[in-house]
């Protein structure tokens, strides 16, 4: 998949036809006739980069009707869990479908993402976002997770859920001996909860994290910490079927 960006760092996705922005419009041709690396301009004489996206781009830039987990969150799931080439993952809820897409990024032809997303529309932009950057190993299931994870031998199973504490059995007997368990949670109590039940059903190696994400900046007169920092989005918890 090709984007354009613009010098404000701004990206859009482009799909053949005529492009208008407030810097102007590029002709349907010019996209057509345009390669990687190549720059284009509008009719204003704005010039656009011609890049590859890749997965981080996509979903910047993707369709979405609801909240996702950010980078500084998945990257520590990722981390933790080991997921990797060939692994086989459930996802509950999709959302946007901006964690099963990593997930399937990384997973390569080999592995398998089956999302349970309970809410229809949801699962219909998650399953155009998911086209649209061309993944074919990552499955989308309207369906309601609690009704049963249908996968056996899972890998990874990563629940968003309002209430993940009541599927604890469920994840248990649908992973793989050495497969891991994690949930994104926004509050402590499910989390503490969810905690609870998981050491009751068997899990091991059970841990909650917090990953804050703090820049620096380089200015002239020194370097230091920005002002601003993201915080607190979600506790994670893992636990490990062993």
């Amino acid at each position: 998949m090709k984007i354009i960006i613009d010098k404000r760092g701004k990206k859009y996705i482009v799909n053949n036809e005529e492009f208008q922005s407030d810097l102007g419009i590029i002709k349907k041709e010019d996209i057509e006739m345009s390669k990687i690396g190549d720059t284009i301009k509008t009719h204003l004489d704005k010039e656009f980069k011609v890049i590859k996206a890749n997965i981080n781009d996509y979903i910047d830039i993707m369709k979405r009707n609801c909240s996702i987990v950010i980078q500084k969150d998945i990257g520590t799931v990722i981390s933790h869990t080991g997921v990797g080439y060939g692994s086989k993952v459930v996802d509950a809820g999709t959302g946007a479908g901006a964690i099963a897409l990593n997930f399937g990024n990384i997973v390569g032809e080999t592995g398998k993402i089956v999302s349970y997303e309970i809410r229809e529309d949801f699962a219909e932009i998650a399953s155009e976002n998911i086209e649209n950057f061309g993944l074919k190993n990552i499955e989308v299931k309207n369906k309601d997770v609690k009704e049963g994870i249908e996968e056996k031998n899972l890998d990874l199973i990563f629940l968003d859920l309002i209430k993940p504490y009541e599927i604890m059995e469920d994840c248990f007997n649908s992973l793989t001996l050495g497969g891991w368990l994690a949930i994104y949670a926004p509050y402590i109590d499910q989390i503490e909860t969810s905690y609870k039940i998981a050491k009751k059903v068997g899990f091991n190696k059970l841990t909650i994290l917090e990953t804050l994400e703090r820049e620096l900046e380089v200015k002239t007169q020194g370097t230091r910490p920005k002002t601003r920092m993201v915080g607190h989005t979600g506790y994670l918890f893992f636990g490990r079927k062993i």
